[in-house]
């Protein structure tokens, strides 16, 4: 078997459930749980593997608000203003997008008007973004 079919599996699995044991990694990929070790720590190493987190259903939180927020930067000022970006705390995950947004981000606050003020006083503040476009989400489906 190739190794990197081997990965895929081990990857598969965990993004379907981060949270899965060792043992049960190995037995749904259908290989040892020494393979799973030295993959998990490959595919870290590499930066496949960028974190663990638990995924929440947005409606269930009570007080709590969470936008993915399309944001427009000046193409000179692309890169400086992606590690900008980056850095900020209230930015969980940052994408760039091939989309209708050079880069999308994942914003988390109190409540909508935290959320703006994030978009209002970091976001927009920060030098060569020239718009940000903010979506609510309401409900997790899947």
């Amino acid at each position: 078997m190739e190794s990197s079919s081997t990965e895929e599996r081990v990857l598969e699995v965990l993004e379907a459930d981060a949270q899965a044991s060792v043992s049960e990694v190995a037995e749904r990929a259908g290989v040892s749980k020494p393979t799973v070790r030295k993959y998990v720590r490959k595919l870290e190493e590499d930066g496949v593997i960028v974190g663990y987190r638990a995924e929440v259903d947005p409606k269930k939180l009570s007080g709590r608000s969470i936008a993915l927020v399309g944001i427009e930067v000046e193409s000179e000022r692309y890169v400086e203003a992606s590690r900008a970006l980056a850095d900020l705390e209230a930015i969980r995950t940052l994408y760039t997008s091939s989309g209708d947004h050079m880069l999308m981000a994942e914003v988390h606050g109190a409540d909508g008007s935290a959320v703006g003020d994030v978009i209002e006083d970091e976001i927009l503040e920060t030098e060569g973004v020239t718009a940000a476009h903010p979506s609510f989400l309401q409900e997790r489906l899947k």
